[in-house]
């Protein structure tokens, strides 16, 4: 079964004992809070973690508009963007200062590349990920539709144990990051 928004709400309710539905707007209680949960759930999880599949570089494109204060530059971020990790010019997108407002980011800089988490189609989603999301769908579906806290509580502590197994597994998709320009290593020669 391919991932989609509605196979992921249906696994959560069949994890808390209730009915899959088969569209999100059917008008079902079990539908209703799977449509108004499930978009900010799935956002603050994507943004919980820099996820290797939610991540991504951009080289951002400079307002006419300048700041009224503190910076010289205004950028549009990219469409889909959750979370900023890192910036900088081109070509190392790290290492300037800047500021996130108003849906747009601040800096002194003239070009700016972006290092962000962003919103990817549900089928881009790993297992792993899919995994933890389901878990805390169904922790964050249960009091609505069941009413019962206690077993809400243990569906958030699976959560967490999934969500960290999920970092961990995606954690290992790249080189170990090593420090660079520490000053206790340099001394030692």
């Amino acid at each position: 079964m391919a991932l989609s928004a509605l196979a992921l709400c249906s696994r959560a309710l069949l994890k808390i004992g209730a009915q899959p539905v088969a569209s999100l707007d059917e008008g079902t209680a079990e539908a209703e809070v799977a449509a108004n949960l499930y978009p900010g759930i799935r956002d603050a999880l994507l943004s919980s973690h820099p996820w290797s599949f939610a991540t991504a570089q951009a080289a951002l494109a400079r307002l006419a508009a300048t700041p009224r204060a503190d910076f010289a530059n205004a950028f549009q971020l990219p469409a889909g963007f959750l979370r900023a990790l890192s910036a900088g010019t081109a070509g190392r997108a790290r290492g300037i200062v800047y500021r996130l407002q108003e849906e747009r980011l601040f800096t002194d800089a003239e070009q700016v590349a972006l290092t962000y988490v962003f919103r990817p189609d549900e089928s881009a989603f790993p297992p792993f990920f899919a995994s933890a999301l389901v878990v805390r769908l169904a922790a964050e579906f249960c009091i609505p539709l069941t009413e019962n806290s206690s077993r809400a509580e243990m569906l958030y502590r699976l959560a967490e144990a999934e969500l960290r197994v999920a970092r961990q597994a995606d954690s290992q998709q790249a080189s170990a990051r090593v420090l660079e320009n520490f000053p206790l290593i340099s001394v030692r020669g």
